[in-house]
């Protein structure tokens, strides 16, 4: 068998490099994705804590207030 020539090597290094390429783009397509997801779960949450902070204060407000033990000596 005769050895690959010049562009049968070339033409086999394009063809692995076109299958690395469509690789990298699927990979790439899942890790965009995947950070969408992550930012909206991150946006949900920042919502969900904004609202817990909201309904703390407001419970905090409603508290009665308690005298202090060193302003009140027995």
């Amino acid at each position: 068998m005769a050895p690959p020539s010049s562009l049968d090597q070339i033409t086999e290094r394009v063809e692995r490099l076109l299958v690395r390429y469509a690789e990298l783009q699927r990979t790439n397509a899942l890790l965009s994705q995947q950070v969408l997801t992550l930012t909206q779960e991150r946006d949900s949450l920042k919502s969900r804590l904004h609202t817990v902070r909201h309904r703390m204060d407001s419970l905090l407000e409603r508290l009665p207030d308690i005298p202090d033990s060193k302003d009140n000596p027995s």
